[in-house]
């Protein structure tokens, strides 16, 4: 059976891929019942398309991965609500307020959340952010008119709120935006490719992969200056300010997850590594000095896939839960 950490991760990360048709979830209500994460049907599309904006209504616990207008309005006192956004690895997402109806004095709460936070862990990490972690949160009622429009620093973001009087909510329309150098990511499917760059900045990133997967690390330039590659000691990553590691774990916040591997040798080819924890994290360390790019594939990893690969590969850490 699935852990606790992915029984609330797949109620809240849909990771439905809307474009690719992908829909992977665990269901909340009958399934008669309208579906809460947005699935786009051909008709949808074709109404996107022709540059008109979507708008429906906001549940108490939502997630989103397309651009609209989105409306909450209680019902009945909701104490504990979130929505989590979620976009592309190349999109930033920007969240406006166009209304916001919510008594603050009598403790209602509107707040954006710069990433995700779930049981008291945080994407990304601390160490991994550019901002505080105060700085990462925006309470409508302390900010007011001042800052009615936020922008994530990565491709998810969330509101959290409190609203005790029927009748009261808010407005928001969410809008999405190009990111050159994707840092840190959330995956929104089990596989996938992609290429991190990290030129020139002293930085960490890590691409969160919230299923057991395979990964394969295809490609890795590290300490890249003028066209030449630095040598690099041949003992371990350790005291090296640019390298790449792999982390697994059963909790959202990369820095709190078991170290499986280091690389900190620039190499083309293949290491490959079987990793059956709830959360897979691909971290770079970046000195700042060098330009470093690393290329690598994940597919969900097969709970009958115990054949030994011949190839250069690594164990595998951890099992799925069973």
């Amino acid at each position: 059976m699935p852990s606790a950490f992915q029984l609330q991760c797949h109620l809240v990360l849909i990771f439905l891929a809307a474009s690719k048709g992908e829909t992977r979830y665990l269901e909340m209500r009958d399934a008669g019942e309208d579906d809460p994460f947005l699935l786009l049907s051909e008709d949808l599309k074709r109404e996107l398309s022709a540059g008109q904006i979507y708008r429906r209504s906001l549940r108490c616990i939502d997630m989103l991965s397309i651009e609209g207008q989105f409306t909450f309005t209680a019902d009945q006192p909701q104490l504990h609500c979130a929505t989590f956004f979620i976009g592309e690895p190349e999109e930033l997402i920007t969240i406006h307020y166009d209304f916001v109806n919510i008594d603050c004095q009598g403790g209602d709460f509107l707040k954006v959340f710069d990433g995700w936070i779930l049981k008291g862990e945080k994407f990304p990490s601390s160490l991994d952010h550019p901002l505080t972690t105060s700085q990462r949160y925006v309470d409508f009622c302390e900010s007011g008119t001042i800052q009615r429009t936020i922008r994530s620093s990565q491709n998810v973001a969330m509101i959290f709120f409190r609203i005790q009087v029927p009748g009261n909510g808010f407005t928001v329309t969410v809008k999405k935006s190009s990111n050159l150098f994707p840092c840190n990511v959330i995956s929104q499917t089990p596989s996938g490719r992609f290429t991190m760059v990290i030129p020139h900045q002293h930085r960490n990133c890590s691409f969160s992969i919230i299923y057991p997967v395979v990964i394969k690390i295809s490609d890795l330039i590290l300490g890249h200056l003028n066209g030449l590659f630095l040598k690099k000691p041949s003992a371990s990553c350790a005291g090296v300010g640019d390298f790449v590691e792999l982390l697994g774990g059963a909790g959202l916040d990369p820095s709190k997850m078991f170290p499986l591997a280091d690389l900190c040798h620039s190499f083309h080819g293949s290491a490959q590594m079987k990793i059956g924890c709830d959360n897979t994290v691909l971290r770079m360390v970046s000195s700042g000095k060098h330009i470093n790019r690393v290329t690598f594939e994940y597919h969900q990893l097969d709970l009958q896939e115990t054949e030994t690969r011949k190839e250069n590969s690594i164990e595998e850490f951890c099992f799925p839960s069973i």
